[in-house]
């Protein structure tokens, strides 16, 4: 399918949460064809991602919290798209603080949607999830899976963000991607399995311990596989609202997973313990198997590098250079 490249081009492109692990690397390629603006109040976003563009003319840093949206309004200006991927990325934290997923996903993304509003911004793409899904019955899930019924408050956060997106875009005549992550990992990743496996790992090379059943089961995609494909859908795609999936075509568990990261760290003699959790579950709210179909994104012309397991080990490799 041909798609129209000048959507990202010569663009001026607001992202929130550009210092975090997945903005990081969409910064760095939206930044050789486009002026680049990120937002980011550092919370779990890294400066040392942004410091290679602090003297690229085209690359500007607004220190901000979108639950305060004063400097919004000053970042949008001139905008023609928002790439929104700031939010609290911890599904287990929700079990804990009830109200840290509702502030700064729901309400940001609000607070998001209406200086857009106010500034006459059109165009956003957002950094959505599987567990939107919660247990789907259907595996591998397709986009038009229902009843959505997450399981995790994260979950339930980013499905309201989705309908307030749906929502402004069809009151506001705006334009919207929804991207349904599966796991993102590689390089600059700060939290999630691989890196409590390789932190772990680096404490006690002996033992790990595995939260749940170690059966749990899930897709995973390389980074740069993942910024690739939100782009490829901007260019790509063209309805009023578009939604896909973005993951890989396999899913591998979590035990597998350990294996891979206690074989590239040279550990040959790792005993698991594993927790057992909520029913196998690593904790409140974990979705235990997860696979997404992305037959809907791959007939636009995309498709991942590779399966799970390569995703895991390339991100493995990475992460080992990252975690000192």
């Amino acid at each position: 399918m041909q798609g129209d490249k000048s959507k990202l081009k010569d663009r001026s492109i607001l992202v929130t949460g550009g210092a975090g692990f997945i903005g990081s690397h969409l910064v760095e390629t939206l930044l050789p064809e486009n002026e680049v603006t990120v937002v980011d109040n550092f919370s779990s976003g890294k400066r040392e991602f942004l410091a290679p563009h602090h003297n690229n003319p085209k690359f500007h840093l607004i220190e901000a919290d979108l639950l305060f949206p004063g400097a919004l309004e000053k970042a949008l200006t001139g905008a023609d798209m928002v790439f929104h991927l700031a939010a609290n990325p911890d599904v287990k934290l929700g079990a804990e603080n009830t109200r840290v997923h509702l502030e700064q996903n729901v309400l940001a993304t609000y607070n998001l949607l209406e200086a857009m509003r106010k500034c006459g911004v059109k165009k956003i793409a957002f950094t959505s999830t599987s567990t939107i899904y919660g247990e789907a019955t259907r595996v591998p899930t397709p986009e038009d899976y229902g009843p959505l019924l997450p399981i995790s408050l994260y979950g339930a956060s980013k499905l309201a963000c989705e309908a307030l997106i749906s929502s402004y875009s069809h009151t506001f005549e705006m334009q919207s991607w929804i991207y349904r992550f599966a796991n993102i990992v590689g390089e600059r990743g700060t939290h999630g399995v691989l890196v409590d496996f390789i932190r772990k790992l680096r404490e006690n090379p002996r033992e790990l311990e595995i939260l749940g059943s170690g059966k749990q089961k899930k897709s995973y995609l390389e980074v740069r596989d993942c910024v690739q494909a939100m782009q490829y859908c901007v260019q790509h795609s063209g309805e009023q609202i578009n939604v896909f999936n973005i993951g890989s075509e396999d899913s591998i568990d979590v035990t597998k997973i350990a294996d891979i990261v206690a074989g590239q760290m040279g550990l040959t003699d790792v005993r698991y313990r594993y927790t057992g959790g909520v029913d196998g579950r690593g904790w409140k709210g974990d979705v235990k198997v997860m696979q997404l179909c992305i037959e809907k994104i791959k007939k636009l012309g995309w498709a991942p590098r590779g399966s799970s397991g390569r995703a895991i080990e390339v991100a493995v490799k990475a992460l080992l250079k990252d975690i000192l």
